[in-house]
């Protein structure tokens, strides 16, 4: 059975898709620690970071550096923090978070953000890309 994130990326569960090329789909975390915080997932279906085989491992951590000046400038925060998690979806996906302090990292503190500020957010990024 296909994970939650080949589906979005197949297209048949819908997504706020800031990028995509061959090797990923990038897009917004509907239920994000700060708003702007983005996903960026391996359009391959490999549970852990370091079974990714290349080029996909290469190409999430170039889709990094793409996206993350365009979530800072958007957002305003200090920096965009990075980190593989894993657990909520068996399917290697790297977490860009924009934040001020480390605090902002606490996965307690997310909460699912309406539609209009997601698109909203998304529209904001693609005008930094």
């Amino acid at each position: 059975m296909p994970t939650l994130f080949s589906r979005i990326i197949a297209g048949e569960i819908p997504s706020y898709k800031i990028y995509e090329d061959e090797y990923i789909y990038a897009f917004l975390d509907i239920a994000p620690q700060r708003l702007g915080h983005t996903l960026i997932v391996a359009k391959i279906e490999i549970d852990h970071f370091s079974e990714v085989p290349e080029p996909y491992y290469s190409a999430i951590f170039q889709t990094a550096k793409i996206l993350s000046p365009a979530i800072q400038q958007t957002t305003g925060c200090n920096r965009v923090c990075t980190m593989f998690v894993g657990y909520e979806v068996p399917h290697c996906h790297y977490h860009l978070i924009p934040t001020d302090s480390t605090s902002d990292l606490d996965h307690s503190k997310v909460k699912k953000v309406e539609h209009a500020e997601l698109k909203k957010m998304q529209e904001k990024i693609l005008a930094h890309l």
